[in-house]
């Protein structure tokens, strides 16, 4: 983290400054549009409706902000295994991923700027296949044949 001339920290990532644009506030507007669009979604709202109790709801919402502001801003403060509740859905697969991915990439296209979008995207998708291949290979699956969800083929 470095400090930038308005005494703000300003976090590094990939060789480059993160977007001014990019704050808590945006965190928390992206992770709560994108959820309530996915409990409305046919396919995932059933998936996740049936996982996270409706008054457990708030505090899942406050995990995923941790979760976001930690990966992006590199705040620290997620504290969790994101991956064992993924892995205990049976079925979870491509098509899944793809309506969580596209329902992101909508959500991070109306709330963001163009490059903090990016970089969400980024690592969304970085996540996306990560799960994936940790999913395939759990299951026993080949996972030569897991190919990266590019995001325009979404």
């Amino acid at each position: 983290m470095s400090e930038n001339s308005t005494g703000k920290g300003t976090a590094v990532v990939g060789g480059g400054l993160l977007p001014e644009a990019l704050d808590e506030r945006m965190i928390r507007e992206v992770v709560h549009g994108f959820y309530s669009e996915i409990r409305k979604d046919d396919l995932l709202g059933p998936i996740f409706n049936a996982a996270i109790e409706p008054e457990a709801w708030p505090r899942h919402l406050g995990k995923m902000c941790d979760f976001w502001s930690s990966t992006l801003l590199r705040s620290g403060r997620y504290e969790g295994r994101p991956l064992p509740p993924h892995l205990a859905i049976a079925g979870l697969g491509e098509e899944h991923f793809r309506r969580w991915l596209t329902l992101f990439q909508s959500t991070v296209g109306r709330v963001c700027p163009a490059d903090v979008a990016a970089l969400f995207m980024e690592r969304a998708l970085r996540i996306a296949h990560s799960f994936r291949l940790a999913i395939a290979f759990n299951r026993g699956e080949d996972t030569v044949g897991v190919k990266p969800i590019l995001e325009q083929s979404l």
